[in-house]
């Protein structure tokens, strides 16, 4: 079990994190959702050990890890954003070193060694100087290097960062591996890894929490909030099209906006912001307007309009999740 509680990072006068609370129990996979400078990095390095928090407490196993980190230490494996990898090594030089470092004795690590990497998927380039080696297999070494002592809890910063698509799906089944033996915490601008992944989600935003649960919980807790899209066809073409539109919605019980048109073939897109599904409602509207409806869709918020509303940016900005993958805490 991992608790956090009250957990706050300060640079000088400037908070980076917190105060923060939240739990990860033993075999969960949690997701740390978050833009640029969410605090993301920061928490993470903490958990770690990597860096020592302002003020609160964070307890691992029943260890508190402020006080005694290097008992902690011994029980978490760290993949931060960029491994920590000596270049003119080999890779199973460099695991070795690696595990010398967390105390294993020779014995241990030819026991271990083998099945590392065989989970890593290196066996065939376990010979190799690792700065011959791709992006893809540099990122497995670094996940080698943080699960060769066996440890229960196992921190993943940007895992798929750099990597390209092929190279994404076989990361996410190496982390679907890990977690068979591992309670897992990931960060990741990358909503779809995530989901697919994680069992829960911590969405971090500006330093603080902004939402913990499932991504069914998350998505069911901001979802009121959904979008009609219609395709209308004026009988008499308006000199503002929206503001005919709201003018005809505005009797309708759970339309609460009417977005800026977009017109092809004479016929114009709306996106309608709803409390409710009204799609019944709206399409009785525009036919007693007198005008034709070609098109009448109905969606409920997905876990990236979610994400996008949770931390604030408009989706006019084009800071999606998906766009935010470069963007590095």
């Amino acid at each position: 079990m991992i608790r956090v509680n009250n957990l706050s990072k300060f640079y000088g006068g400037k908070r980076a994190l917190g105060p923060v609370d939240f739990e990860i129990a033993d075999g969960e996979t949690v997701g740390f959702l978050g833009l640029n400078g969410a605090g993301k990095t920061t928490a993470l390095r903490i958990l770690a050990c990597d860096l020592r928090p302002s003020s609160g407490t964070v307890n691992v196993g029943g260890i508190d890890a402020i006080a005694n980190p290097h008992d902690v230490r011994k029980r978490i494996g760290f993949l931060p954003e960029n491994p920590p990898l000596y270049a003119d090594m080999a890779v199973t030089d460099y695991l070795k070193f690696a595990a010398e470092l967390r105390g294993m004795s020779k014995a241990e690590i030819k026991r271990r060694m083998p099945d590392v990497l065989d989970v890593t998927d290196l066996t065939l380039v376990s010979n190799e100087v690792i700065s011959t080696l791709s992006h893809g297999f540099r990122q497995r070494v670094g996940v080698a290097q943080a699960i060769i002592h066996q440890p229960k809890f196992l921190i993943l910063d940007e895992p798929t960062r750099g990597l390209d698509p092929v190279q994404i799906v076989e990361m996410r089944n190496l982390i679907h591996d890990l977690k068979q033996n591992h309670t897992v915490l990931i960060s990741s601008h990358i909503l779809t890894e995530i989901s697919q992944t994680c069992d829960r989600l911590l969405v971090l935003g500006a330093g603080q929490l902004l939402g913990a649960g499932t991504e069914a919980e998350l998505v069911g807790s901001k979802s009121d909030v959904r979008t009609i899209t219609i395709a209308v066809k004026f009988a008499a073409l308006p000199d503002d099209p929206r503001a005919a539109m709201q003018a005809l919605l505005q009797a309708v019980d759970g339309v609460t906006d009417v977005g800026v048109p977009y017109e092809q073939a004479g016929a114009y897109t709306f996106a309608l912001s709803t409390t409710r599904d009204c799609r019944a409602d709206v399409s009785r509207a525009v036919v007693a307007g007198k005008h034709d409806l070609l098109k009448l869709d109905y969606t409920r918020s997905e876990l990236e309009n979610t994400f996008i509303r949770m931390v604030g940016v408009p989706a006019s900005s084009g800071a999606t999740a998906q766009g935010a993958n470069d963007a590095r805490n």
